[in-house]
């Protein structure tokens, strides 16, 4: 297996990757429309290879800290083809992006998911940093990844960008 950003050729594969891992559109239709808005990183969407096939896919872009409208990288979504599920493909993926965000000195990293599966990577429930979840998201499953570049003076609720939203 390979991590490695994605490439434009890619996009058809992520897309497929999403909508069998998910079992629906919608999380390959929330990608596209990070893709194509400015709270996209091109190097922070990393894809999975296996012998050149896409099987996982990972994404952060740009949600912001309010007050003050201080832009923080989210981690989502996260999909593996279900035929490769079990086989740390998506724990490769997160540690990489931990990784790669860590590397351009970010100060956290916020997810919404399963804290049972993202504790292991070093999420904790966002509020115990002051850091609510966005309007209308269980605050249990909103985490945060303080990064070496961490100030805890960066507290206040996340706002989801507008792909988020639709």
């Amino acid at each position: 297996m390979r991590i490695r950003p994605e490439t434009e050729a890619d996009r058809a594969e992520i897309r497929k990757v999403n909508e069998e891992a998910f079992g629906r559109a919608v999380e390959a239709d929330l990608v596209d429309a990070i893709r194509a808005s400015d709270r996209f990183v091109p190097e922070l969407s990393l894809v999975a290879t296996v012998e050149e096939d896409v099987v996982g896919h990972v994404l952060l872009s740009y949600v912001e800290i309010e007050p003050g409208a201080h832009p923080v990288l989210q981690l989502g979504p996260l999909a593996v083809l279900p035929s490769h599920q079990r086989r740390g493909i998506g724990s490769a993926l997160v540690i990489e992006a931990v990784r790669a965000t860590e590397a351009r000195a970010e100060p956290l990293i916020l997810i919404e998911g399963n804290p049972r599966y993202y504790e292991r990577f070093g999420f904790r429930r966002s509020d115990e940093s002051g850091i609510e979840a966005p309007v209308g998201v269980d605050q249990q499953y909103f985490m945060v990844r303080p990064l070496t570049a961490y100030d805890p003076a960066l507290r206040g609720r996340a706002v989801y960008s507008e792909p988020f939203l639709n």
